[in-house]
Parts: structure tokens; sequence; C-alpha cells
């Protein structure tokens, strides 16, 4: 201990110092090590993003378009982001670069516009905040895009922090974001982020295809253009007939979508998705069972009925059954209704419209956690079916305010022009969108023909009574879902946008978040079931105890220090007056 004491003491002290303090900064950047102690664990990566940051290659660019003055709410969201891509950085070292910048800012209006529109382009949204230039001074509005723009090679893609969010108008991006919106799009930062960095580095890229053949929209038609862009954004896209092909090849397709179909399905159709279901195919259902169509409301009323597609035996076989009801909800959208005249021009008022619910997330799963409404229309009920060593679980449902009404039945416009009674709505949480998971048994076991298993040999494969390894399948009870409208100035509108209230829902986000988890095998889904708790102050204790608190901040400290003096003198005074 005395010669540490003389080493640190001599004329070598300095340098041995600097040497110590370079030596624990070079461990500190090869190991890094942090206690979180929140209880959501919101400091703390998912092992997924771990691994997928400690494998890049080459350098991620990326500018977060949150910087300069912001309000509160966006500058809480521009701190929690420059701290999650600090941890990024501690995992993903100098392959992982980041800046900080208000887009157009320093550049004249049409320059400006210019930036604004190829940011539109990448997929991300405007909002305007109002800010004060000067003390004293009128405020302005300025327009600020809450994403990112990331870089990696020749690729680029963009991340818009309030996807999935309730969006309030998709025309004039005045929307008002409210603190839980800004609560929830913090949570998935961290899955955001991930997300687009695993899909822009990625070297092979799944392929998603769309299944056609009966009835389902075609390629290209307007009610399916964002269900084609979005898959674009992410996917190889890719289409499949149903009745020309012979068989769906697992290894070329990993997922097939099927959207709206309207005429049903042969047993030659269901044998070929069942056998790509065995062979460990995935598939993702968008379906309408009902001859229910808001265009048909024209006269003022419809008849809902059945559409029989020939799916339930398959559907049911894998563990869940669509039911030909129709829902009604009072958490529900709006419709423009004619309520009089006024000189020759119609007067219209928008009225909640039950058949128009808004789904909510019926699970925690990673899928629909943190997850804003999505809009729906004339959708159907789900039952699950005991389906051994088939796990289900629930994605959408109604709110607690919900009925489901036996069809055949006529639904009017006249309806809305009567308050219904909320005892009408005596059922909640009734399942519209369902995961289905594990190792299915194919509807034809023990009953496929002689000519269907010769039919799997001349195409290179083999008859399988059950799947090779567990599965998944997703069933929704509404094809409205994925449809998109369209505006009569603007053209087709995102998925879930509804031209009337001029309101964008979470749509996209549900349908990608789906196509993930099938498409996907290494998805980084569980980065999106973190939990952010927004701890709010209580306003009425805050106005109750406001004097106490102001005394406990500004009196208390002062009298802590004026008591560590009196101690401090008396001791003092005691030991020299000795």
């Amino acid at each position: 201990m005395g010669k540490i004491n003389k080493i640190l003491s001599g004329k070598w002290s300095i340098a041995i110092l600097l040497l110590l303090i370079i030596g624990v900064n070079g461990l500190a950047s090869l190991w890094h090590a942090r206690l979180d102690f929140t209880d959501e664990k919101r400091f703390t990566l998912s092992n997924h993003t771990i691994q997928l940051l400690s494998q890049i290659q080459e350098p991620v660019n990326i500018t977060v378009l949150l910087d300069g003055d912001l309000k509160s709410e966006f500058k809480k969201l521009s701190n929690s982001t420059k701290e999650l891509l600090q941890n990024f950085k501690n995992y993903g070292g100098n392959n992982i670069q980041f800046t900080f910048e208000m887009p157009g800012d320093g550049l004249d209006d049409s320059a400006k516009a210019i930036v604004f529109d190829s940011l539109v382009n990448l997929g991300l949204r405007p909002t305007t905040q109002k800010v004060q230039i000067k003390e004293g001074e009128a405020t302005s509005q300025r327009q600020i895009f809450p994403g990112a723009v990331i870089h990696y090679r020749d690729r680029t893609i963009a991340i818009d922090f309030l996807q999935g969010q309730i969006q309030k108008s998709v025309f004039n991006s005045s929307e008002i974001i409210d603190r839980e919106t800004l609560n929830s799009a913090e949570a998935l930062l961290e899955f955001k982020f991930a997300n687009a960095i695993q899909k822009i580095t990625m070297e092979s890229v799944p392929v998603v295809a769309y299944a056609y053949g009966n009835g389902e929209p075609p390629y290209g038609f307007y009610p399916v253009n964002d269900v084609f862009q979005t898959l674009g954004t992410n996917y190889i896209v890719d289409t499949f007939n149903l009745k020309s092909n012979t068989i769906i090849d697992e290894k070329s397709i990993s997922t097939l979508v099927i959207v709206k179909p309207t005429l049903p399905f042969t047993d030659e159709d269901k044998f070929k998705l069942d056998q790509f279901v065995m062979h460990g195919g995935k598939l993702l259902f968008f379906v309408d069972v009902l001859y229910a169509e808001r265009d048909s409301l024209q006269n003022g009323e419809l008849v809902a009925y059945s559409r029989d597609l020939n799916l339930n035996d398959l559907l049911f076989r894998y563990g869940a059954r669509i039911n030909t009801d129709l829902i009604s909800d009072k958490h529900c959208d709006k419709i423009p209704i004619e309520v009089g005249n006024i000189g020759d021009q119609s007067q219209k008022q928008l009225l909640p419209w039950p058949y128009s619910p808004l789904l909510q997330s019926g699970s925690d799963h990673p899928i629909v956690k943190n997850q804003g409404d999505v809009f729906a229309q004339f959708a159907n009920s789900i039952d699950t079916i005991a389906a051994p060593g088939i796990t289900k679980t629930i994605l959408l449902s109604t709110s607690v305010n919900s009925n489901s009404i036996p069809t055949p039945t006529i639904v009017s416009l006249n309806s809305l022009e009567i308050e219904e009674d909320i005892k009408k709505y005596n059922k909640k949480n009734i399942p519209v969108g369902v995961l289905l998971e594990g190792k299915f048994k194919s509807l034809f076991a023990n009953r496929a023909s002689a000519e269907q298993i010769e039919w799997m040999k001349q195409n290179q494969s083999e008859f399988l009574s059950n799947a090779v390894n567990p599965g998944k399948i997703i069933v929704v009870a509404d094809a409205d879902i994925v449809i998109n409208q369209v505006s009569e100035s603007i053209g087709p509108l995102p998925m879930g946008t509804n031209k009337y209230t001029k309101i964008g829902y979470a749509n996209r986000d549900f349908f990608l978040n789906c196509t993930e988890y099938l498409a996907n095998e290494n998805n980084m889904l569980e980065a999106r079931a973190k939990d952010y708790t927004l701890r709010l102050l209580d306003l009425k204790k805050i106005d109750e105890e406001k004097t106490f608190w102001q005394m406990m901040n500004i009196v208390f400290p002062i009298l802590l220090i004026v008591l560590f003096a009196i101690i401090f003198q008396w001791i003092r005074k005691r030991k020299f007056s000795k």
C-alpha cells in the first residue's frame, strides 16, 4: 500500500492518472451497462433489436426531422428519440450515425416547398404547430414532420412517428396531437426504428402474393391501390391466380393475402390453400361474408344477406368461424346524411353510423399493442373453435357498447333520425380479427382423393395431413379495413381514411403489422409490445397543495443551507476554542 501511495504521489502521478482515465474510457467503449429502474423497462432495448444492431455491416445514416423551436410535447418526443438513438449507437457503434434537423430551415419558400414535397412522397405526413417567434409577438404556424429518414447504401426509407395513431385530417395537416397520442408514438419508437433498419439492411426480401381468381378486386384497381402501395414499400409483391396455378409454392411465396373474395371457393381452391399452409405458408384473410356495401345505400337502405364463399369448413378446421351477422357499435365513425334543403342546395350533416365501428385492440399482442382505432364497415363477428394444438389470439374487437344483428336484415339511413337506446348495445368486445398459430391439421386429412395426391406428386410436392412446422393464419371478418376510399379531388386515399369525416385511422398500421408478423420470421414486433406509462400530474392536487410545494421547493433548501452553516460554525468554534 505504501508503494502505491508513493507512485501516486510521485512525478508520474499525472501520467498514470491520464492512462487510467483513457483505459476506463476504452473499456467503456467496448462494454456497456446501464440500470433501468422503470417498471416498463423503457430504456432497455429488446433482444431482437440488440441482435440486429450488432450485425450491421455498414453505416446507417439517420436524419431525425425534429429540431429547433418545438412545442414542449414534440420536444419531449425529440429528446426521447435522441436517447433511443444514443442507445442504438451503444450497440451498433459507428455504423449508427444520426443527426437532428428542421426540414427546410433557412430555405426560401420555393426551395422549402420542394423539400416538403419530397418528404411527403417518402410517406411522411406534416402537422402544424403554432410557435411564438419572439416574446410579446403574435404566434405563427409552422409545418413540422414528426419522423425520420434513414439512408443505407443507395436505399432510403422514412419513418412516420405518428403512423398508427388517429390522424385528425388527411387534407390540411391541421390535426391536434394530444398527449396520449404522443405517448403511444414514444412507446413505438424502438419498434419503428428497428423495423426500418432491418428492412433497409436485409439482403433478401420476403415475397408476399395477392390472390385473385375468386372475384377479388383486380391488381391496380382503385379499392386495393393502397394494399399494393403499402406492401411494395416493404416486400416483393406478386399476384397469384388461384384458378390457373396448380400449387402455391411456399418456397417462393412467404404469405398469401386474400382480400374481399366475392365468388365461392371450390374444393380445388381450398386444397391448394390447405397444402400451402401444411408446407409452411402463411395466410392473411380479409373477408366479407355479407352482401352489404356502402354504395348500396344510395337509395336510403340495403338488405344485408349472406354471401356463400364456401370457406366455412376450411376456417373451421383451423380454429375460426366467421358469422353471418352484422355488427353495430356506439363507438363508430360518421357519414354524411341529408337533413334538408336550403333553396336548391341539399344540406348534409355528419352523423354517427353504427355500422362503421371503430375497432380496438383485442389483446396485448405485439401486432395491435399501442395501436389506434381501426375503421371498419359492415363487419362480422368471429367465433374461435376448438382445434387441438392451435392458439387463438383476438386482434380486433368492438367496444363495450356493441351489438350483433342476425341476417338477412334491412339497414336504413332513416334509423339515424332516431337516437337509439344504449341498452340495445348490450354486447362488448365482439371479436372481428383473430390470429391462429400452431401445427394445423389438413382439412383433407383422411379424405384426399387419389387424384389430388397424384396431382401433388406431379408438381414435385407431397400431400401432408399435418403441418410440418407451426404455422400462422390471420382471419379478419371485414375486407373494407384494407379497401381504400377514393376522393374526387385527390384520388385513392390511404386505407382507413374516411373521405367524409376527413379522419385517417390505424388500418394501414394494422395491415402492415399483420403482414410483418406472417411474412418475416425475424420480425421486430417484440419491441412493439412495450408499455410507456403516461405519468401526469394531478391537477386538482396541484391546485390544493400549490403553496405547500412552493414552500418545499424554495424555502426548505434555504433552511437546509442555513442549518448546515450553523452546525458547521458550531463545530468549528468548539474545535478551535480548545
